[in-house]
């Protein structure tokens, strides 16, 4: 199998959640450098739910079933948000990367929505299957 063969691979939305993780990796690593782990794996796990629950939508056996996947991509780009809000709060992050990070998240998450709802609609017209 090639290194492009899954499915997930090719979605615009995946790759911006992988490079959101990226950045928040980045930033989970400077928090253990200050001996915040805890904060460190929240956003960890909190940045990979993103992309994790992406990647698993295609394979799934139904439209409402991704849908789901995808449902749960979009309330963790919330929880990534709150885990940001709260750093600033902290002085661990300035306002420019706060905002910088929640306009990423913010797109990430229209993005969501947007393909969720064009699964709706294909689901509706192809009979609820995923190819």
């Amino acid at each position: 199998m090639n290194r492009t063969g899954f499915k997930f691979q090719g979605l615009e939305i995946w790759t911006e959640a992988v490079e959101m993780g990226d950045l928040l990796f980045d930033m989970a690593d400077a928090l253990e450098q200050k001996k915040l782990s805890r904060f460190a794996e929240q956003m960890r796990g909190a940045g990979m739910s993103i992309s994790n629950n992406i990647a698993e939508g295609p394979g799934s056996s139904s439209t409402p079933e991704f849908r789901q996947f995808l449902n749960i991509a979009r309330r963790s780009t919330f929880e990534t948000a709150n885990i940001l809000v709260i750093l600033k709060r902290r002085k661990l992050m300035d306002e420019g990367t706060l905002d910088n990070y929640l306009e990423r998240l913010d797109k990430i998450y229209r993005k969501i929505t947007d393909f969720q709802i064009s699964l709706g609609s294909a689901a509706s017209k192809a009979g609820e299957e995923v190819s």
